[in-house]
């Protein structure tokens, strides 16, 4: 039975959390980071980024040595405090008409291990390696991993009560993101909290699966070491845990730079052995159901559906759109054998833009694009029972949570 576990968070004070907080580092672009680190000097990338304040760009271990200056210079300067008790967060994202809420606290690193907390995709042993020694030097973590669980009658009933209490935090982002959270400290609900999670055979993790392969990366290097204090923290890790019903998950685009030295009409010649394809000219089109792809090329959509009488399925891996793309087109007609790490191929998330498609490919960036069908939860969970893993980019995964917002401390 899984365990999820209340924890002692470090977080901002109430006056400065919209100040602080920040999207992930690797989202900004350099002139916007450039320009908060110049202006904002609450922010987190301030840590993220220490070599900032010596005009210096500072890499490896050495980097990882400042950002723990700069965590602890956040923490004196009275930024950063610590909670008094044991707290699980719930917290609640809105936008767009979308509202997503989740509890933040403790996933066991055991459960992960023993297959309680599921995963749906590889992870890259040197990034593992990477963010675990990261993780063991600056000491701390900020960035909770997505982990989805069962809809549960008493935890939507927290949130529910809560909604109606005055929330710790309440903000409002530039990007017209608001974020509410509450504390949940008071030992009955805490204890109430931690049994629901307890009757749950099994959670899955949505979107973070590097962080938490890093995370256990530390745990194996410390487990056997006599530094008690720190195996011990290294036991657990920070997680948002949400129910399905408050996921969504879209596509990921699929951006080609050219077509394997096929000619237009050769390229659909060869589409046309495994799908019925449908010229659309500039009438936008989305998938609507499974099996259905858009392509953009040369100027025009088109709509593709799987040929069925063609479709022979082996496991549940092969009925996902995007080993479908992979298995009937990526490989067999564009030559991408490996999709994490072929050049030919680009991943952009299907948000915000349905012109992105046409857009990048009329610009002469890429030769043709693809948009897919969004899994759903079933899917993603019937993949991790098996214990298969999906291609890359088959899901983007809201909500994402501010990174800073609360922090869990490894030292």
């Amino acid at each position: 039975m899984a365990k999820v576990n209340p924890f002692r968070a470090v977080r901002s004070t109430r006056d400065k959390v919209a100040l602080v907080t920040t999207r992930s580092y690797d989202i900004y672009k350099k002139k916007e980071l450039n320009d908060i680190l110049r202006l904002n000097p609450f922010s987190f990338l301030h840590i993220l980024r220490p070599g900032f304040k010596f005009h210096k760009t500072v890499h490896g271990t050495k980097r990882f040595k400042m950002v723990h200056n700069r965590y602890n210079e956040f923490k004196e300067n009275g930024i950063f405090q610590n909670d008094a008790k044991p707290t699980y967060y719930l917290h609640q994202k809105s936008f767009n008409g979308d509202v997503f809420w989740g509890i933040i606290g403790l996933a066991s690193l055991e459960d992960y291990q023993n297959n309680i907390i599921k995963k749906h995709e590889n992870t890259l042993s040197e990034r593992e390696a990477l963010f675990g020694n990261y993780l063991e030097v600056t000491g701390f973590n900020a960035e909770p991993v997505l982990i989805t669980y069962p809809d549960n009658t008493f935890l939507t009933s927290l949130i529910e009560k809560y909604r109606t209490l005055r929330a710790e935090y309440e903000f409002t982002t530039n990007k017209n993101r608001t974020h509410l959270m509450w504390l949940i400290d008071q030992e009955d609900e805490v204890a109430q909290i931690s049994e629901a999670f307890s009757n749950m055979p099994s959670l899955y993790i949505a979107d973070g699966h590097h962080r938490t392969a890093s995370s256990n990366f530390l745990y194996e290097k410390l487990k056997e070491g006599t530094d008690q204090k720190a195996r011990e923290l290294s036991e657990h890790f920070m997680a948002y845990f949400i129910p399905e019903s408050s996921m969504r998950i879209t596509s990921f685009y699929r951006f080609i730079n050219d077509l394997n030295g096929l000619h237009k009409k050769e390229f659909l010649m060869a589409l046309d052995e495994n799908f019925r394809i449908q010229k659309l000219g500039k009438r936008y089109y989305q998938p609507s159901k499974m099996h259905h792809f858009s392509m953009y090329l040369d100027g025009e959509y088109y709509k593709l559906y799987l040929r069925k009488s063609n479709f022979s399925p082996e496991t549940v891996l092969d009925h996902l759109d995007s080993q479908i793309l992979f298995k009937l087109i990526l490989e067999p007609i564009l030559g991408i054998k490996n999709p994490s790490t072929d050049t030919n191929i680009h991943y952009l998330p299907e948000t915000g833009n349905e012109m992105q498609l046409q857009q990048l490919v009329d610009s002469g960036e890429y030769k043709v694009g693809f948009g897919l069908f969004p899994i759903s939860v079933k899917q993603l969970k019937t993949v991790a029972d098996n214990g298969l893993t999906m291609p890359p980019k088959s899901s983007y995964v809201e909500p994402k949570l501010r990174s800073g917002l609360t922090i869990y401390e490894l030292k």
